[in-house]
């Protein structure tokens, strides 16, 4: 569960017209409080045109949880995500940007989080992300046995840690999510069947990054959007800073990791 200790400093600019639009949305906080729930989220980029293209889903009208939005694939961390192997690791810097303000912080936990966002794209969308591998590969129980089966191992290093939200207090679902971006080109294997009118995303689109705000999505989707388009104004650098949004005083905040 992340710190909440200490206000951060006031930003100005695009940042706080960002949290000014996350604080305005109006939302029912009436529910009984709950720890949020880890979770991840990955933005695939595609730049073979002029205007970098993002890769998003519709959910189903039938959902329980923002039914009909716009999203990034993701969903919970999941114990196997620990024990996933990888072929390449994740910056190191982004590694202390992913175990600021958690319990119990660990190199493998920073990797979870990321494996979680690969896992979790592909359960939805069927693109795995990662390296062929010709050698036999050892993997946990469950959808990760699918990767051993194409011959694909997520490759870390093609994951960029671009923001992290928490969903404020008394709502009925409570999310710590970490969104990652990767480029298209990061995709090794393609599986059809994952979208469809019976699926959880019924459609997938790819919208240059300009137009995809435009969609009916959550409040904090088109601000990691945002986020995204900064940090590739800044070339994708590791030093560019990781923002946390978060509610505090029934007022977002913007710190950097």
């Amino acid at each position: 569960m992340s710190d909440t200790r200490g206000d951060p400093p006031i930003e100005s600019g695009p940042a706080t017209n960002r949290v000014d639009r996350l604080t305005k949305i109006v939302r029912d906080q009436t529910f009984p409080n709950l720890r949020p729930r880890d979770s991840a989220t990955l933005i695939l980029i595609d730049r073979s045109e002029a205007v970098p293209k993002v890769l998003l889903g519709r959910r189903h009208e039938r959902h329980r949880f923002m039914p009909g939005k716009f999203v990034f694939p993701g969903g919970r961390i999941e114990p196997t995500d620990r024990a996933m192997a990888t072929s390449g690791s994740l910056n190191e810097r982004q590694i202390a940007r992913l175990m600021t303000k958690v319990r119990r912080p660990s190199a493998v936990k920073a990797a979870a989080f990321a494996l979680a966002a690969i896992r979790e794209t592909y359960e939805e969308t069927g693109l795995m992300l990662g390296v062929a591998n010709a050698r036999p590969i050892e993997t946990p129980p469950g959808p990760w046995e699918a990767f051993a089966k194409a011959g694909i191992v997520p490759d870390l290093s093609a994951v960029h840690f671009i923001a992290r939200a928490i969903t404020p207090p008394k709502r009925p679902r409570r999310f710590d999510s970490r969104f990652f971006a990767a480029d298209i080109a990061a995709v090794a294997h393609r599986a059809e069947g994952f979208v469809g009118p019976d699926k959880e995303l019924v459609e997938l689109v790819w919208l240059p990054i300009t137009e995809a705000r435009r969609l009916d999505m959550p409040g904090i989707t088109a601000i990691a959007l945002e986020e995204l388009q900064d940090r590739m104004a800044s070339g994708m650098s590791y030093d560019h800073p990781t923002p946390l949004y978060r509610m505090l005083h029934k007022r977002f905040v913007r710190e950097l990791l």
